[in-house]
């Protein structure tokens, strides 16, 4: 499809708001002078995002897990493939109907200021993040009880089966810190766990620089490649993209507007799929804008956007073009989906006209500078405004962006979201309580799918998985627009493997390339 004359110049103009940053050098891993490698020197990583909180229970997944996973120690561990191994936990085992889950803890760990790991820290954490305001709190809202029944055993109390939480716990869920560190309550900037590395505070400087030094004694060697891990936050694409080629990170995750470069330059380059991005629709009731309560509407904006325009000239033609927020790796996909909604403005007039809003409507949604490609912003504010929907934006800090719309500050949003599996989805947009369905909105099909999704037999839960996508697809829940590659680059030293269903690497699957 061809790019309309308004969109070019929108496009080029925000596109011309990119300027370059210079950027000074930083150390990496030592490596040996015949082709093999050694432990030891520094690995300095570019994050997409700041973090607001070390407190274990804010973490999120995502950009946010490489920032926690340094200090704290998990439950269990995601390896780069997915498949959980143990960690804190040795051994875990479900009763028979999959509502128990019983956890058994290591005897030889303890946390940095000392404390000894026991299953009452565990408890204390577990309870602290599923009762707690964190963006991933909802994830244990299955969990009635966590008991500490001896000193290396757990306990886990399930309302109803929860497909997914032997995955949590190997992310967010399952970082534990030490108990005497949550008393002091100073744990958001002086974080005490068990993993492999401490945060060196004398070192850090928030919002620029946070540095993780090998911690002596950790109970896995295997674990510490590195001496020091660097995380600098690096907000703006270009940055990113100079910070790497000129020395200063070794590894980032780039744009699809920076990716030739980095490859020109001879970086080694690592492309997989992830997310989806577009928007999500959080006010379906109407509550702050009545419109959206109408799936005309929300028809409207699907049919509103040029998907594949957006994909060509923003996403430089690496992805693919879909209406659905499940992936292809889950048993929710269904490909004729992808096509539900074409780019028709004619057709998003006329559903707005047959809706009552003839003379259009206004929308706020946030914007996050660095975060959101300016051409992709100006882009999607002329194709919603093409058909009368006006778009203000409002400017966000970056530390504030998931805080600010997982707590319902705004009716909709851009944004990119990994594609789980359907349970993993469900609960992160559209269980009542999920993570981004902050108005609360539901609907008794969905309930009713969700359920057979949560608790069916294999078959069953297939099949409703995908009339549930079906069906939240042509509801109009949410606005997808294609699901982007995710383009990671590492330096001439450094090697790592992409973490999946996850947007970078865990910091575990870094080493000095042989």
């Amino acid at each position: 499809m061809k790019l309309s004359s308004r969109t070019a110049v929108a496009l080029a103009a925000a596109a011309a708001l990119l300027a370059l940053a210079g950027c000074s050098s930083a150390g990496t891993a030592n490596t040996t002078g015949t082709g093999g490698t050694t432990k030891g020197g520094t690995l300095t990583i570019a994050a997409a995002v700041d973090v607001k909180s070390f407190d274990p229970a804010q973490a999120h997944i995502g950009h946010y897990l490489q920032y926690d996973q340094p200090v704290y120690d998990s439950l269990l561990r995601r390896k780069a493939d997915g498949t959980l191994v143990p960690m804190l936990a040795t051994k875990w085992k479900y009763n028979d109907d999959d509502t128990v889950l019983t956890l058994t803890l290591r005897k030889d760990v303890e946390f940095s200021d000392g404390t000894k790991l026991d299953a009452r820290a565990v408890k204390t954490n577990l309870d602290r993040f599923r009762s707690g305001n964190g963006p991933d709190a909802s994830t244990l809202a299955q969990v009635s009880e966590v008991a500490a029944t001896d000193a290396t055993t757990v306990v886990i109390t399930l309302k109803a089966p929860d497909p997914s939480l032997l995955d949590y716990l190997g992310n967010a869920d399952g970082f534990i810190a030490s108990p005497k560190a949550i008393d002091a309550g100073n744990i958001a900037t002086k974080p005490i766990g068990s993993g492999p590395y401490t945060l060196d505070t004398s070192k850090t400087v928030a919002g620029s620089s946070y540095t993780f030094v090998k911690r002596a004694g950790y109970w896995d060697p295997s674990l510490q490649v590195y001496d020091t891990i660097v995380i600098k936050p690096i907000l703006d694409s270009t940055a990113t993209l100079n910070a790497l080629i000129s020395g200063q990170v070794d590894a980032a995750l780039l744009t699809a507007k920076t990716e030739p470069q980095a490859k020109n330059a001879g970086f080694t380059e690592y492309k997989y799929g992830t997310d989806w991005q577009g928007l999500l629709i959080f006010d379906r009731d109407g509550k702050t804008v009545p419109a959206l309560a109408d799936e005309r509407v929300r028809q409207a904006i699907n049919y509103a956007v040029d998907k594949k325009t957006l994909l060509t000239q923003v996403g430089k033609g690496l992805g693919t073009v879909t209406n659905q927020v499940f992936g292809p790796t889950t048993s929710a996909y269904d490909k004729s989906l992808d096509d539900t909604y074409p780019y028709d403005p004619e057709k998003a007039k006329s559903l707005l006209a047959e809706a009552g809003y003839s003379n259009g409507f206004t929308v706020t949604m946030p914007t996050v500078s660095g975060l959101i490609d300016p051409a992709l912003q100006a882009a999607i504010g002329q194709n919603l405004g093409d058909v009368g929907i006006t778009v203000k934006w409002d400017n966000v800090a970056a530390a504030d962006f998931i805080a600010d719309i997982t707590q319902g500050k705004y009716p909709m949003t851009w944004f990119s979201l990994f594609q789980g599996s359907p349970w993993v989805a469900s609960n992160q947009i559209l269980t009542p309580n999920a993570t981004y369905n902050p108005f609360h909105t539901t609907d008794p099909k969905v309930e009713e799918l969700i359920a057979k999704v949560q608790s069916g037999s294999d078959a069953d839960q297939a099949a409703a998985a995908k009339d549930l996508n079906e069906y939240v697809t042509e509801q109009a829940w949410f606005a997808p627009f294609y699901r982007p590659d995710q383009i990671f680059f590492t330096d001439k030293t450094t090697v790592t493997k992409p973490q999946n269903q996850q947007a970078v690497p865990s910091i575990y699957s870094y080493a000095p390339k042989g």
